[in-house]
């Protein structure tokens, strides 16, 4: 395997070079066509067309600003047990401290580090280049069951205020915990019950509310499967309400059907028996809140539905809701690598075959004063478990197979293509390690006459990263471009997984894996920094005008060597831009998480 030393930082100027290696530069991928109204679909359930390429010519040159990345500033948390010690991220202005959220630590605590002295030169790098070293630790610990009992999902700062989401068991609700962050310890304010299973808490930027998604996932044999909600508490001069409002889908009940054709995704076992229980799941109970993001001027809340590919909002006028389905990729018109066992690079396009975009992370921002929302498309299946003594006790008590270390398998809609029945649409699927045989595709979707064979095959995730309008209609998309870079720059080590060094290892399941996501501004522009969570890496785009987006560089510190062991900033989960104005170095930084490696990793952004 190619030797590559790390950290990288790739221009995106790639003259001179293609990124598929056969027809010269490829230019900047067109905008896409205009979308059908929400509701309607095209064939196999496809919303709207992709444009067309651009034509030839330097992929993504930005003729504004090209960014120059530094890893200024490092800290590992839970250096003998990392793996979840950094996963989200916040930044408090005032004091230039960094609030980490540590979930690998028994109970979850906040890690504090301080940030003003940046000394980057102190930074050591291993004998493949990839910066191993630290210049930075934590000077505080924040120790939440002291306040709060609970699974600790997500943090947010504003002002002087910290809020904790704070998940219970199954079938509670949980809390957003706050603190006053103004001294150098924290001081608890107050805990506020919101719903079930708080996963993402948010900020409105004018600081008057949080926003909190609450996914409300199942109990893994299904006993109890509250419903997903959105959480509202006001802060008014100061003063965070008692209560938090709740809003629920409830009014979406006898909508699925007309939601599905939106591209809405519902994945669930009802009309299955499982442990003497028939399930019966609502709409409301399948919509899965997963991240918030508020716009501009702080009106309207925007909240990813993952699993059911959607995106719900809010207008927080009124605390109206709406749902949008995001429809779906069709992997006909752009090129993906489908196998983790063809030993190769090799991407293809494959008709009938289709994306669920099933954004992770979303961010809100303004062009000529109207909203556009970007989201990251990871994708994500469902899978759930029980505890069962053995395979026998299991499949009586209505589940699907039994594994000696998950336990009882009560649901799962993933399922490799191979293993379906395929109509004679997918003639050219030879099932042999070199097309999309290996391929984990849905079992929910594909088989719209219902006679056991799959006419169209839907996979998770759709391997880029898109803008949408506020109206749900998708403007931009980034094809195929994160698989095309990441194979450039990595060679055969592309589409590797987060926890060892095995290239092609994820190229069956949502490749590189887009999950995390920030957005800020330099200058007069923005820009959408993407996190890869299996690769590593982080791809920096300019977004200014979401009609021309272009790619401005790549940025990895992390070592992707054969057989060696992996080092470095590992699945980054969490991100937080800080401004110039805000920054103790007078430039733009990125503060990630990395969840697998434990490691805050901060990156300066000059411009030139």
């Amino acid at each position: 395997m190619k030797k590559i030393l790390l950290p990288f930082v790739l221009s995106a100027l790639f003259t001179g070079c293609s990124l598929d290696g056969d027809d010269g530069n490829n230019g900047t991928n067109g905008i896409d066509g205009a979308e059908g109204q929400i509701g309607k679909t095209g064939p196999a359930g496809e919303k709207g067309e992709q444009g067309t390429p651009g034509s030839a010519g330097q992929p993504g040159v930005n003729a504004h600003t090209q960014l120059t990345p530094v890893l200024v500033g490092r800290a590992v948390l839970n250096a003998q047990s990392p793996e979840g010690a950094a996963e989200i991220v916040g930044y408090h202005a005032p004091s230039q401290r960094i609030f980490a959220l540590n979930s690998s630590a028994t109970p979850a605590t906040v890690e504090i580090i301080e940030i003003g002295q940046l000394d980057p030169d102190s930074l050591t790098k291993n004998a493949h280049g990839v910066v191993t070293g630290t210049n930075l630790q934590s000077k505080e610990t924040l120790n939440l069951n002291e306040h709060e009992s609970g699974d600790a999902n997500s943090l947010a700062i504003h002002g002087n205020l910290l809020a904790v989401a704070i998940a219970k068991e199954t079938g509670q609700a949980g809390k957003i915990a706050f603190f006053d962050v103004s001294a150098s310890k924290p001081a608890f304010i107050k805990s506020v019950v919101v719903g079930y299973l708080p996963d993402m808490v948010t900020f409105t930027p004018d600081g008057s509310k949080v926003i909190v998604a609450n996914e409300g996932e199942p109990k893994g044999d299904y006993s109890i499967d509250p419903e997903g909600s959105i959480a509202i508490i006001t802060i008014n001069s100061g003063q965070i309400a008692d209560n938090a409002t709740l809003i629920n889908f409830n009014q979406f009940d006898d909508q699925m059907a007309a939601l599905s054709k939106q591209g809405v995704v519902f994945a669930n076992p009802t009309g299955r028996t499982i442990k003497g229980k028939e399930i019966n799941t609502t709409v409301s109970m399948d919509l899965e809140p997963e991240y918030v993001t508020v716009s501009k001027d702080s009106r309207y809340a925007y909240i990813s539905l993952q699993e059911n590919n959607a995106i719900a909002k809010v207008d927080l006028k009124d605390n109206s809701l709406s749902v949008h389905g995001l429809g779906f990729k069709d992997w006909g018109k752009w090129t993906l690598d489908a196998s983790d066992k063809d030993n190769a690079i090799n991407f293809s396009s494959y008709s009938g075959l289709y994306g669920m975009y099933q954004p992770d992370s979303i961010s809100a921002y303004q062009w000529q004063g109207a909203n556009f929302i970007i989201s990251a498309n990871e994708g994500d299946g469902r899978e759930y478990f029980f505890d069962s003594p053995d395979e026998s006790t299991c499949l009586a008590e209505g589940g699907l197979e039994y594994d000696k270390d998950d336990g009882c398998l009560a649901y799962t809609d993933e399922i490799r293509a191979e293993d379906l029945t395929l109509g004679n649409n997918f003639d050219y699927v030879n099932n042999d390690d070199q097309d999309i045989g290996r391929l984990k595709v849905s079992t929910v979707l594909g088989d719209a006459d219902k006679d056991s064979q799959y006419e169209a095959l839907y996979t998770y995730g759709a391997r880029s990263f898109s803008i949408w309008d506020h109206n749900g209609y998708r403007v931009y998309d980034s094809g195929d471009e994160i698989g095309k870079i990441t194979a450039a720059i990595h060679g055969s080590a592309f589409n590797n997984d987060e926890d060892e060094n095995k290239g092609d290892t994820r190229s069956d399941a949502k490749g590189a894996e887009p999950e995390a996501l920030a957005i800020g501004q330099i200058n007069d522009r923005t820009y959408a920094f993407i996190g890869l969570e299996r690769m590593g890496g982080i791809l920096i785009y300019d977004v200014t005008n979401p009609f021309n987006v272009t790619m401005n560089t790549y940025m990895i510190n992390r070592g992707l060597e054969a057989g060696a062991e992996i080092s470095g900033d590992l699945a980054p989960e969490g991100m937080v831009f800080i401004d110039q104005a805000q920054s103790p170095t007078g430039e733009a930084l990125l503060v990630v998480g990395n969840e697998i490696s434990g490691s805050i990793s901060i990156w300066s952004l000059s411009s030139q």
